[in-house]
């Protein structure tokens, strides 16, 4: 696993575009490598649930590829708006358009609209670009953590989740992507019929744990999860869960960002989504209405994160994968 390259030399607006399983989230930025600051002219994200099915049947379905087609126009508008060119534009997509049969459908797409072609890139790069983006401000002038402290991102997708371990100031050092997304469980454990199935009964629950224990086992055998001393949860499975435990009435980026919990405050998040039904968590405004049906799922992942690896305690950040995409588009 190579390390992060080297930021440019000069400041630099750019755009980056992160097509996940469930959102497709924009950044345009200006970043001045000196100062190892990164600062957004326009951040947004929709739920477009690209990978709605793809668990099942193995493609990209028509509707979803239209609200992803969609989600593009817009972000292509901003782009032009801020004046970034296509060199400076960097468009990556994860896990559902890695595993699709029709993938080369959303590419083509992808292209016509943007003027780029996006990268479906691999499940080490989509680590090491999370790394980059959630631990690139930890050292700074208001160091969050110590350049040298071995780190562990978990960064919880729709499809996947991402396991990379190094430390802030070396970079990466071992990485791995594994299949248990909140949509791909959510979908596989938590729906009938697809709609969601309530209540969430034990049996149901035990499924889906034992999904999430296998794919930690899996992750473990290509990196050291307990030599970690720190841990940083990413993406908004993770902020969600971050939003209810600090009782936001509605979500504050700012308040989470950065924010800290201790096993027990993730554990009863949880245990209280576990037992919510769906109307229940579709009442609070905290929790964006694509998450309502994910979020259970998210949620039983980033507590079994913690239950493996005994982690005391969960940094919480709102830089992650779409960050590091933006240093990445600068090269």
């Amino acid at each position: 696993m190579t390390d992060p390259a080297p930021a440019p030399a000069g400041p630099a607006r750019v755009a980056a575009v992160d097509c996940g399983t469930n959102s497709i989230r924009l950044l345009v930025a200006e970043l001045d490598p000196a100062a190892g600051t990164l600062t957004d002219l326009d951040r947004r994200m929709e739920i477009v649930r690209l990978g709605q099915g793809v668990d099942r049947t193995g493609r990209l379905a028509p509707e979803a590829l239209e609200r992803t087609f969609a989600a593009c126009r817009s972000y292509a508008e901003a782009i032009r708006a801020h004046g970034v060119p296509p060199a400076r534009t960097r468009f990556v997509a994860t896990s559902a358009s890695r595993d699709a049969e029709n993938r080369d459908e959303f590419t083509r797409g992808v292209r016509e609209i943007l003027g780029v072609s996006p990268e479906v890139i691999t499940g080490d790069e989509e680590a090491r670009l999370s790394f980059t983006g959630a631990t690139r401000e930890l050292t700074g002038s208001e160091a969050v953590l110590a350049p040298d402290v071995p780190t562990l991102v978990v960064d919880i997708g729709g499809g996947s989740t991402e396991f990379v371990l190094g430390t802030p100031g070396g970079g990466v050092r071992a990485a791995r992507s594994v299949d248990i997304g909140c949509v791909r469980l959510t979908e596989r454990h938590l729906t009938e019929d697809g709609r969601p199935a309530e209540p969430v009964t034990a049996e149901r629950l035990a499924a889906l744990t034992a999904d999430v224990r296998a794919g930690l086992a899996e992750a473990g055998r290509t990196v050291p999860l307990h030599e970690a001393r720190a841990l940083v949860g990413l993406a908004g499975s993770v902020t969600t869960v971050a939003a209810l435990a600090l009782n936001l009435d509605e979500y504050d980026a700012a308040a989470v960002h950065h924010s800290r919990f201790r096993r027990p405050e993730v554990a009863a998040v949880t245990a209280d989504l576990v037992s919510s039904s769906h109307a229940e968590r579709a009442a609070r405004r905290v929790i964006h209405p694509g998450r309502v049906d994910v979020i259970v799922a998210g949620a039983v992942i980033l507590d079994q994160v913690m239950e493996h690896l005994g982690a005391p305690e969960l940094l919480v950040s709102e830089h992650d994968i779409l960050d590091g995409i933006a240093w990445s588009a600068a090269l």
